[in-house]
C-alpha cells in the first residue's frame, strides 16, 4: 500500500506535538479554503507525521468555523495514509471520568451548519459510513495507551453537537437514555471528509467533564475544562509518541475498505461529471483518476 504518514489532528489544548524532530511547517492551499494553520511536519523515530491543531495556535478557530474540508484536503495533499483525531469531550458515563480516554468507534451527528461532503451536483458519492473508524488503526492506538498505562475505553458512541455552546440539561438526559458515551464538538464532518479521502481514520475522546447531567458535579464551564484538558494534554503526548515510535513503516490495508472507499461510491458517469468540481477533487480522487 505504500509508505505509511501519521496526520494527527490536535483538539483543545494539543496545539503542538511534542518530540517531532526535523521539523518543518509548511503552508498548504487548497481549492476548499485555508486550513486551520501551516502543516508542522517532522517524524518521531522513522515515523514521518503530519500535525494540525484543529482551532489553528492559540485556539482561534470555534468548532462550527473550523475549514473542515480544507484541513482534510490538506492531510491528503501532505500523503497523509492515517489520521489521529485528538479531541476534548464530555462524558454521559460514571464509569468515564474525567481523565479518561475513549476511543469511540460510532459517531451521531448532530450539527446543522457545516459542508459535510467533498462531493455535490456534478459529481455524485455516496460513501459507507457503517463503520466510521479503522480498526487496525485503533488497535495501534490502543497498545500504546496499554504501554503507557493511560485509562483508556475501547469502544462507545460519540454524539457530535453543533456548539459552541454547551448541551441543556434535557439534550444532556436525552443523549444519555440513548446510550451515547461521550459528547464533544468536532469530530463531524471530519470522520465523514476523512473517509471521503480514503483516508483510515480514529478518534482518541478526551474526558473534561460530566457535561451536565450529572447531579453530583456542577455544570461544565470552561474554566473546569481547561484544567483537565492540560492534564489529559501530557497524557496525549505520551500516548502519540509510543503510538508513533511503534508504527509499521507501510500502510496497513484497512479490513473495512476506509483507504478504498471511492472504489464503489461514485454515482456520477464521467462523461458528465463538472469539470471545476473534479479539479477541486484532484487531490481526494487522485488514486482513482490515475487509473
Amino acid at each position: 500500500m505504500g509508505k505509511a504518514v501519521v496526520g494527527i489532528i490536535g483538539g483543545s489544548g494539543i496545539y503542538d506535538l511534542p518530540g517531532l524532530e526535523d521539523l518543518r511547517d509548511e503552508p498548504v492551499s487548497t481549492p476548499w479554503g485555508e486550513p486551520s494553520d501551516v502543516l508542522r511536519r517532522g517524524r518521531i523515530g522513522r515515523t514521518e507525521v503530519v500535525f494540525l491543531p484543529r482551532h489553528g495556535r492559540g485556539h482561534r478557530l470555534s468548532p462550527s468555523g473550523i475549514n473542515y474540508r480544507a484541513n482534510i484536503d490538506a492531510m491528503k495533499r501532505a500523503g497523509v495514509t492515517d489520521i489521529v483525531s485528538v479531541s476534548a469531550c464530555g462524558s454521559f458515563r460514571e464509569d468515564l471520568p474525567p481523565g479518561t480516554f475513549v476511543l469511540v468507534d460510532q459517531f451521531i451527528d448532530r450539527t446543522n451548519g457545516r459542508t459535510s461532503s467533498f462531493f455535490g451536483n456534478g459529481c455524485v458519492a455516496h460513501v459507507s459510513m457503517a463503520h466510521p473508524v479503522a480498526p487496525k488503526l485503533q488497535d495501534r492506538i490502543m497498545a500504546a495507551a496499554q504501554a503507557e498505562e493511560i485509562a483508556c475505553r475501547r469502544g462507545g458512541t460519540y454524539v457530535c453537537m453543533e456548539g459552541p455552546q454547551f448541551s441543556s440539561l434535557a439534550e444532556s438526559l436525552a443523549y444519555r437514555a440513548m446510550g451515547c458515551d461521550v459528547i464533544g464538538m468536532t469530530a463531524m464532518p471530519e470522520a465523514k471528509l476523512a473517509r471521503e479521502a480514503e483516508i483510515s481514520y480514529a478518534t482518541i475522546a478526551m474526558v473534561t467533564d460530566f457535561d451536565c447531567w450529572h447531579p453530583d458535579h456542577d455544570a461544565v464551564d470552561v474554566a473546569s475544562v481547561i484544567k483537565i484538558v492540560h492534564e489529559n494534554a501530557s497524557k496525549a503526548a505520551r500516548l502519540l509518541a509510543r503510538l508513533l515510535g511503534d508504527f509499521p513503516a507501510e500502510h496497513e490495508p484497512c479490513p473495512i475498505g476506509s483507504d478504498r472507499a471511492l472504489e464503489t461510491a461514485i454515482m456520477t458517469a464521467p462523461s458528465v461529471r463538472d469539470p471545476e468540481l473534479m479539479k477541486k477533487l484532484e487531490a481526494i480522487m487522485g488514486r482513482l483518476n490515475a487509473r
